[in-house]
């Protein structure tokens, strides 16, 4: 009997239009009276998810949240934080430096707000401040805290503009932090220990949840370190081929209530 869900939001458990719908909200609360354990894993800032917990009602006291790809790992009723990894000021000098050698625009967070050192604000920035709600400033890097919490940078583009970057990256940085690309425009840089699969894989420990009783959904490039951990690895219809190439089990798409299709074949037994 599987114990723990992991979801990802953006192109899993939202479809196109931005919008959980009722047959996927359904399947969630029905998992959820069976016991079972239901657990947003996403890329996002906390602030970005806030409302989505809110209308899943994943604020028990026994509930949880992973983001910023697993940097940040939070109780959803008391906001007591599990687990944080992040970077530090000489990390974020160092992928700066990086980003006017290859010229790539770059963005960064703090827990709660949206940084850039770019005058010219790419349009990736302001859609990524905008899907999260969260605030966003011009900052350049001289007058960034030494001491600010830093969960993860990111270097944003046109995807063919990006795939260029990324094939310049020089293997030091590749060797030195955790690079994912969460989006076609995003790439991200973490610390080495952060992934999705290792904050759901401790989450499941603390809970007592063994790994074969892990379910875990998603899309994405950043979403495999998860569906690699679990029990049952999902890949959305409309994921990436390396998601459905390390998957036990496809769905069907975010716009075709994939998530609750998962759910009651898996946990509901329908």
């Amino acid at each position: 009997m599987y114990k723990l869900v992991a979801i990802d939001i953006d192109g899993t458990l939202m479809n196109d239009r931005k919008e959980i719908t009722k047959e996927v909200n359904d399947a969630i609360q029905a998992a959820r009276a069976k016991g079972v354990r239901v657990v947003i894993c996403t890329g996002r800032p906390i602030v970005g998810v806030q409302s989505i917990i809110e209308e899943l009602k994943l604020n028990d006291k026994d509930d949880y949240v992973v983001t910023f790809n697993g940097a940040l790992v939070q109780n959803t009723h008391t906001n007591e934080v599990e687990s944080q990894i992040t970077l530090t000021y000489e990390d974020l000098k160092e992928l700066y430096k990086l980003s006017l050698k290859i010229n790539s625009p770059l963005h960064f967070f703090d827990t709660e707000n949206l940084y850039t050192p770019n005058r010219d604000i790419n349009r990736y920035t302001i859609h990524e401040a905008h899907i999260n709600q969260i605030p966003l400033h011009y900052r350049p890097i001289a007058e960034v805290p030494t001491d600010m919490i830093i969960p993860k940078v990111m270097f944003i583009d046109e995807p063919e503009h990006l795939n260029h970057i990324i094939a310049n990256i020089p293997e030091s940085i590749w060797d030195k932090y955790a690079l994912v690309k969460s989006a076609p425009f995003f790439l991200e840089f973490l610390d080495p220990s952060v992934s999705k699969g290792n904050a759901v894989k401790q989450l499941a420990e603390k809970l007592s949840i063994k790994q074969e009783e892990v379910i875990c959904i998603g899309d994405g490039e950043n979403d495999v370190s998860m569906i690699e951990y679990a029990g049952c690895g999902v890949a959305m219809g409309n994921a990436e081929s390396v998601v459905k190439e390390v998957a036990q089990f496809q769905t069907l798409s975010n716009n075709e209530n994939g998530v609750a299709y998962a759910i009651e074949k898996l946990v509901l037994n329908k």
